[in-house]
Formats: C-alpha cells, structure tokens, sequence
C-alpha cells in the first residue's frame, strides 16, 4: 500500500497526523510520501492507495487550494475511480467552494463539492461527537472555527446522534463521493474507531484481519461509546 500525505508542513493539527501513521503501521511494507507545500503531489503522475490530509491553521487553507489547484482535474480524476482520500477537520473545507470570513469576503477552494464554509475566528467550537456510520457507532472529538453549509447533492458520511454534523442545523457529518472521506471529526478518528479503520484499508485493497494495538484500542472505544452515550453527557460546548 501506498499512502501520500498533504503538507505536513502546515496540515497537522491536532495530533491527527497519526490518522496517517497509523494507517501505515497496518501494513507491511506500506510506503509513505510525505509531500510539503513545495512539492509536486506524487498521485499527479502516479497511483497511490490512500491521498491524506490532516486539519490546518486558517491561513494554510489558502495555500493549500492555491498548491492543488493546478490539479484539480486529476483530484476529481482520482475520486471518480475510487481513490481512497481521508480529509480530516478544517482541511475539508479546500474541497468546498468557498469559505466566508466573519467581514464577509471570501477564499475560493477547489469547488470539487456542493458545500462552503463560514468561519468564526472568535468563536471556535469544541464538542465531542456520537453517529453512526452504518450500524457502527462512530466516536470522535470536534475543535474548529468555521461549519460547512449547503451540499444538498453531497453525501454526508456519518448520522450525528449527539454533537452537531457538518454544522449545527445538519443531522449529517462529513462528506463523501465513491471513497472521498471528508470529516470534521478529529481524534485521531482512524486510531478511536478500529472497525472504520479496518473499513477504509478494505477499500484500499488491504484486508487486515488484526490492528496493531487493536485489543486496547477496542476496550477504550467501547468505553466512549458508554460515556459519550449517557444522558446526562451534553457533547457539544
């Protein structure tokens, strides 16, 4: 497997880098391309498995639409032939149309999808999140500045059950089109749910019976779902 992550020189927030470091530790001999804003994406001239990128400081998400947008067309390309991409927290948002700052003017994303944010830079949302996805339940964590709003023709990945979705209004969480992920969920998602982990290497072409750590990792899955579940537990904050 081959796995390329997007400018971990500026997309790596929250510890969500190991979304891919993980990933990676699930395959022997898995190869990993580390491409910095300087670089050429290798999936431009080349197939990878898996294409990733982690959340980013508001002012990268301009450079980041600025770097990939030259391969626009290969992106979508890639997504239409069941490339697997996993997008995590604000770096979702590149793949949108736009995103609205608080004074109204506006940074143009790749406007692959039907969505657009709206940033809040003096309000940042933390909240933890419960869905499911299938008949999976879905864990994670949420720390952002902006929501994403519209995409009545985007499939949403997960079904919010307490927390919000894409934005607070939306029962709907995530993005997806064939094996695009695009997710606010942070956690690192990949490391807190093992079975979804599992689910997005089957669609790499990996069936993995066993994750390293898995055992652990499962007991403190489980253990979430008990707390996120209780009713006296508000997630949002």
């Amino acid at each position: 497997m081959k796995i390329e992550v997007l400018f971990p020189d500026v997309a790596n927030l929250y510890g969500d880098i190991y979304n891919a470091k993980y990933l990676a530790m699930c395959v022997d001999g898995c190869e990993t391309i580390n491409t910095g804003l300087n670089d050429t994406p290798a999936f431009v001239s080349t197939d990878v498995d898996v294409i990733y990128m982690a959340p980013m400081p508001e002012f990268a998400q301009e450079l980041v639409v600025g770097k990939l947008a030259p391969y626009k067309e290969r992106i979508v390309e890639l997504i239409d032939k069941g490339t697997v991409f996993f997008v995590t927290g604000n770096a979702l948002e590149v793949f949108g149309q736009y995103i609205e700052n608080e004074d109204g003017s506006r940074v143009d994303c790749l406007g692959i999808f039907d969505t657009y944010a709206k940033r809040n830079m003096m309000d940042r949302y933390n909240a933890l999140f419960l869905g499911n996805f299938g008949d999976m339940k879905i864990v994670g964590f949420k720390a952002q500045f902006s929501h994403s709003y519209g995409g009545e023709k985007t499939e949403r990945i997960f079904e919010c059950l307490k927390g919000c979705g894409l934005n607070p209004d939306d029962k709907g969480e995530g993005i997806r089109r064939n094996n695009f992920f695009g997710t606010y969920l942070i956690g690192p998602l990949l490391v807190m749910v093992p079975d979804f982990t599992k689910y997005i290497l089957s669609l790499a072409g990996e069936k993995v019976s066993t994750l390293p750590f898995e055992d652990e990792m499962t007991a403190a899955y489980k253990q979430r779902i008990k707390e996120f579940e209780r009713p006296d537990i508000e997630l949002a904050g």
